[in-house]
Formats: C-alpha cells, sequence, structure tokens
C-alpha cells in the first residue's frame, strides 16, 4: 500500500470515528428537547396565574412598590444574562450575549449604570477573558435548570431591587434569554421584569382588553401582599427562562452537531473517492511497471539468442 493511500485510509478512519460521536451528541441532544419542553409547558400555568396576581394587586391598590412603580430617574439597572455551560451548540451563547451587549448599551445610553449577572460558564468565560465586571455569576446547571436553581439565581436579583441604589440597589431588572420558537427557531430575546409594565402583565395573564377587573380588599395590606409576591414573581419568571433556554440550548446543539454529522459524512464520501483515485493509480503504475519489466525481458531474451 502506498503512502498516499494510508493517509487516506487513516482521515477516513478518524473522520467515520467524529461521525459516530457527533451523531449520538444528536441524538441526546434530540431526546433531551423533549424533556425541556415538557417543563417548559409545566411551569406556564403557574407563571400565568402569578402574573395575573400580581395585575389583580397592582390594578386595585395605589401602593407605591418595586414591583409595580418606576423610578422618577432610574440610575441604576440589573442585567441577567443566560447562557450555556457547554460548547458544541453553534452560535447559541454568543447571540445571547450579544443581546445582553446590545441592551448593555441602550441602558448606558439612557444614563443607567450596569450590573450583569450571569448564568453559565460560556458567558462567564467571555466577560472574564475581557476584563469586565460581573455582579455575581452562577454555573453547573444551564442544561437541566430546576427551581432551587432559579431560587438561587434570584436571591441576590431580588436583595438589589430592595435596596436603595445609593447602597448598590438598582432601578431596573432586565433578563436576556434565548427563547424557544420552535426546533429550527431559537430567538435571542430581552425582557424587564422590574418594574413590571400592567400593559405587560395583562398580555402575559391572558387578560383581554377593555375587561373589567374585581374589587379586591387586601389583608394585611397590599404593600404586605406585593412583598410576599414579589420573590414569587422574579423567581418564577426566571425559572421560565432558564427553562426556555434549555430548550433552545439543546435545540441548537442538536442542530449543530448533525450538520456536522453531515459534513462528515461528505467528507468521508470525498476521501474514498480520492484513496479510490489513489488505489486505482498505484495498480496503473504496478500494471505499467510489471509490462516493464516482461517488455524488458523479452528484449534481453532475444538478444542472447542472436
Amino acid at each position: 500500500m502506498g503512502a498516499q493511500l494510508r493517509v487516506y485510509k487513516r482521515r477516513i478512519r478518524s473522520v467515520t470515528a467524529t461521525k459516530k460521536i457527533t451523531k449520538a451528541m444528536e441524538m441526546i441532544a434530540a431526546s433531551r428537547i423533549v424533556k425541556a419542553q415538557r417543563k417548559v409547558a409545566a411551569s406556564t400555568p403557574y407563571a400565568t396565574e402569578l402574573t395575573r396576581a400580581v395585575t389583580a394587586v397592582a390594578t386595585g391598590s395605589n401602593t407605591k412598590h418595586p414591583l409595580t412603580t418606576e423610578a422618577d430617574q432610574p440610575t441604576r439597572a440589573a442585567v441577567l444574562l443566560i447562557t450555556s455551560d457547554r460548547g458544541l451548540a453553534g452560535g447559541y451563547s454568543s447571540n445571547a450575549i450579544k443581546a445582553a451587549d446590545r441592551l448593555t448599551e441602550r441602558l448606558r445610553g439612557e444614563g443607567k449604570e450596569v450590573d450583569t449577572y450571569i448564568v453559565g460558564r460560556k458567558g462567564v468565560s467571555y466577560y472574564g477573558f475581557r476584563e469586565r465586571k460581573i455582579a455575581d455569576s452562577w454555573t453547573g446547571f444551564t442544561d437541566s435548570p430546576s427551581y432551587a436553581d432559579a431560587k438561587q439565581v434570584a436571591g441576590p436579583l431580588i436583595e438589589a431591587v430592595q435596596q436603595d441604589t445609593s447602597e448598590g440597589g438598582v432601578d431596573e431588572l432586565h433578563i436576556v434569554f434565548t427563547e424557544f420558537v420552535s426546533m429550527l427557531t431559537q430567538t435571542p430575546v430581552d425582557r424587564r421584569m422590574l418594574p413590571l409594565s400592567l400593559e405587560e402583565a395583562a398580555l402575559q395573564s391572558g387578560a383581554k382588553g377593555g375587561e373589567v377587573l374585581p374589587l379586591f380588599d387586601f389583608e394585611p395590606s397590599a404593600e404586605d401582599v406585593l412583598d410576599a409576591l414579589l420573590p414569587r414573581y422574579v423567581e418564577s419568571r426566571i425559572y421560565n427562562a432558564l427553562l426556555q433556554a434549555a430548550a433552545s440550548e439543546h435545540a441548537a446543539r442538536r442542530r449543530a452537531m448533525k450538520s456536522a454529522t453531515d459534513n462528515a459524512g461528505e467528507l468521508i464520501n470525498s476521501l474514498s473517492r480520492l484513496a479510490n483515485a489513489a488505489r486505482q493509480a498505484e495498480i496503473t503504475q504496478e500494471i505499467s511497471e510489471i509490462v516493464g519489466g516482461a517488455s524488458a525481458l523479452a528484449d534481453a531474451t532475444a538478444g542472447s539468442e542472436k
């Protein structure tokens, strides 16, 4: 076997092994998408009813609260960015990071200082490499988040909202994540969680335009009710965003691994054609050498007979 043919066969074996790995990762990601979608569907009713309750309290009282009241001159904002812990998912994390950068630039253009909170090793590595300040970060659960993870993330954010800006608090709370639209479409989005816009709350809770809301009596007070709803609302929004991001991550990884598998198959076919051509060239050369040797031998024999 010639040296060139050995090189082609070695590359074919290497690419074939890679193709098996990418195919297995594609199948694993596809199976995890279904589980993530089920979790998103299961969390939606709770988030909807909680938003409806917040809307009812906000519209039924005149209490000023960080959950529903905007500051006269907001000066600080917190941005929660959700990325992935692992790679091999195409542009999933980079697209979310770009959306967060655009939001940060817009907020700074409005004269607000921005504190960045990050979920996922990819975002932490990106900001760390560029020496950007991070207020807090969490890693290790992006592919399968739980409600306990959402509570862990929500804790510092709720504390920042409840503090005064002079003590390191914030006036606004934004979240950037990748929304799962379909198996083929995942869109990076930014949402303002606090203060809650009543129009947005009515839309999220499914309330119809012009609907007359019932009157409520709050016990012990509307402010106490809002204090109790604030952490639940933030936790539910973050949990839903984490689930959406997890489903989007698995979908992006499945698509990336499928592309890698297809490319590996095309490369194997190309290398196989080159290997066949090299083998045919070797066979042709061997035949030529045999024919040439036989001809030389025949000439030598004829010369000796004379």
